[in-house]
């Protein structure tokens, strides 16, 4: 069955996903109070895929966002980056997610950024939600969603 997509959902569904990865940058490098937010981050970009599977259909989504073929491996990465941060400092004799730097020693910054092990684990949450809900939104898909701009065929 082929179904028509409204014109308004299928234009917000391609112009919000470049203010959506600001958003989950600025979660990512401050969150809601210092260390950030990588599971919020995730879920909002996640959104607005999800988004664009709704305005779009699913092939065309796919279509236009090829990197949505390597969710598997984004959240495989995800996953193994947030064990590296979690158990590496057990290869030091140093207690699970022990943060490095640790507290008073001088921390590099690049503005406001901070580059400690709490943002890598944050990105390897985020990887892994995105990769996790994008994995659930191309099963939930229906491939034979098609969009009718109105042409008969």
């Amino acid at each position: 069955m082929v179904r028509r997509r409204d014109l308004v959902v299928r234009v917000v569904s391609q112009v919000l996903l470049g203010p959506s990865l600001m958003v989950a940058a600025a979660l990512i490098i401050k969150g809601y109070r210092d260390t950030g937010d990588g599971f919020g981050a995730g879920v909002v970009v996640a959104l607005a895929i999800a988004l664009r599977y709704i305005g779009l259909g699913s092939r065309a989504a796919e279509r236009t966002l090829p990197i949505l073929r390597y969710s598997p491996w984004l959240a495989v990465g995800g996953l193994l980056l947030c064990l590296a941060v979690g158990f590496f400092p057990l290869l030091w004799n140093g207690a699970l997610f022990t943060h490095q730097p640790a507290a008073g020693e001088p921390v590099t910054h690049f503005g406001s950024l901070e580059f400690f092990t709490p943002l890598l684990f944050d990105i390897g949450i985020f990887s892994l939600v995105v990769g996790v809900l994008t994995i659930l939104l191309h099963q939930l898909a229906d491939p034979d969603d098609e969009i009718d701009d109105g042409e008969t065929t």
